[in-house]
């Protein structure tokens, strides 16, 4: 079995791969501060849920974009796994040629959908990551991993809003009944959500037409991805576990080295 750690500013995803399937997924929120002997605790349970003996888990592998917590889930596989986990970088065999300046800044969670695109769905392709950032990440024609846009989520639009504005209040990020709000909630919820939409399909097309292939297939991975889906028809896929799909065939590429 395969213990994947794909460790975002927001959440925690941990999943345990048994050779055919995620036998089992996870989502903890994300504390920078949190001591390793905590997240030990967080992994048992993690791990009691899926009725797993430690001894039972083979391999690990991470995935992060919170430099802190690295080395905590590095020490902590090693002490409480008797495992050295592979720790995903641009310096690894991804599946994808790496076509971009500065590999090196390239987030691992945006190397671990590049890679997954490529083995799930093949290319050209176009993956866009509803997280703490909204993340589009673009393979070319020729398997190459190209580049992509980096946006705010719309979690931080909706907070941001929310701070500066004494009158307004969190609403749900749920398209209202119509896009003309009558009230001030719908107000809120048609500004964010139809204007985040908007975004996302500007900047869907933009891409496209740099890329100029027809047969290009646009996938949507991250917690909010279903609900834009049903609204941008531009979006052909929903991939839920897709950087986990691609932090796994990244540890399958590189087993061994």
């Amino acid at each position: 079995m395969l213990l994947a750690f794909d460790i975002g500013n927001t959440n925690i995803h941990l999943g345990l791969w048994d050779g055919a399937s995620w036998r089992l997924s996870w989502r903890a929120r994300t504390v920078s501060d949190k001591m390793m002997d905590e997240y030990a605790v967080l992994v048992r349970n993690f791990l009691d849920t899926a009725a797993v003996q430690h001894g039972a888990i083979k391999a690990a592998c991470i995935s992060s974009v919170v430099p802190s917590l690295t080395p905590t889930f590095q020490e902590l596989t090693r002490r409480y796994l008797k495992l050295t986990p592979l720790t995903v970088s641009s310096e690894l065999e991804l599946g994808v040629r790496i076509a971009i300046d500065m590999p090196e800044q390239a987030g691992a969670d945006r190397l671990c959908n590049a890679a997954g695109l490529s083995q799930l769905f093949g290319a050209p392709a176009v993956c866009i990551d509803f997280g703490t950032s909204t993340n589009f990440d673009v393979l070319s024609a020729d398997n190459a991993y190209i580049g992509g846009v980096i946006a705010p989520g719309i979690g931080l639009a909706h907070d941001a809003l929310v701070s500066r504005a004494a009158q307004l209040h969190k609403v749900e990020l749920v398209p209202p009944p119509q896009p003309i709000g009558r009230n001030t909630v719908q107000a809120m919820q048609s500004g964010i959500f139809w204007g985040y939409t908007g975004m996302i399909e500007s900047l869907l097309r933009r891409i496209l037409a740099q890329l100029d292939a027809p047969e290009t297939k646009v996938v949507a991975t991250g917690g909010l991805a279903p609900v834009f889906k049903a609204h941008i028809d531009l979006i052909d896929e929903f991939a839920p576990e897709l950087t986990l799909d691609g932090l796994r065939l990244i540890y399958e590429l590189n087993r061994g080295k």
